[in-house]
């Protein structure tokens, strides 16, 4: 492990205002140590800078921590946990489920998952269509996964009345956006991580039909 990436972690999380006790800071090194060791056999993600990979890995997971909703979260083609994982580190009272078709990163992710004793957290290798939990979520989280119009038609059937979707892109995605159905309402959120000069925003999206009387 690199041994700035502790001094990284803790200054970027101090620059974007979120708090984790020393065990989640540790944590979520050991996350990325594994998938830094992983990655040199199986692939699982393009980044393989150590220089780079607190920013936009871990702090870049973490910067749409605030706009999580209630206790049930969905990371829909999570590849290597990203944003899940992180996120379920830092939120042990919420429950996070991870899913994706690729096998050998749903195989890391359950290593992970017991390797960092992450209790909260549950791998499901399955497409998306075909899966359906006994329970709906809160919020549905994905970071490069498909176009908004796409992700709302395959995953709509997985999200509570009154929960949101959770989009992460670069740029404000305009084109998407204006293909969206009248019955969707959004929000856009620049955000801000250390480290990280390229663009980044999330998408906050609501159905105008559902119940908002829910709470963040």
């Amino acid at each position: 492990m690199p041994a700035n990436w502790a001094e990284q972690l803790a200054q970027g999380l101090r620059s974007m205002g979120l708090k984790a006790d020393q065990d989640q800071q540790q944590l979520l090194l050991d996350y990325l140590a594994l998938l830094q060791k992983w990655n040199r056999a199986f692939n699982l993600t393009a980044i393989r800078d150590p220089g780079i990979m607190v920013s936009r890995q871990l702090l870049d997971s973490l910067s749409i921590h605030p706009l999580l909703q209630g206790d049930r979260v969905l990371d829909v083609g999570s590849g290597a946990g990203l944003p899940g994982l992180p996120l379920a580190i830092m939120n042990p009272e919420r429950s996070f489920t991870l899913l994706d078709t690729n096998s050998k990163k749903t195989r890391f992710l359950k290593q992970a998952r017991l390797e960092l004793g992450l209790e909260n957290l549950q791998v499901e290798h399955t497409r998306v269509e075909q899966y359906h939990p006994l329970q709906l979520f809160d919020s549905i989280v994905s970071r490069a996964f498909a176009s908004l119009p796409d992700m709302l038609r395959v995953t709509r059937h997985l999200l509570q009345p009154g929960g949101c979707w959770l989009a992460m892109k670069a740029t404000v995605p305009v084109v998407e956006l204006d293909a969206l159905d009248p019955e969707f309402r959004y929000e856009t959120h620049r955000l801000m991580v250390p480290g990280e000069t390229a663009q980044r925003h999330a998408i906050l999206l609501e159905s105008k039909t559902s119940d908002f009387s829910y709470k963040r």
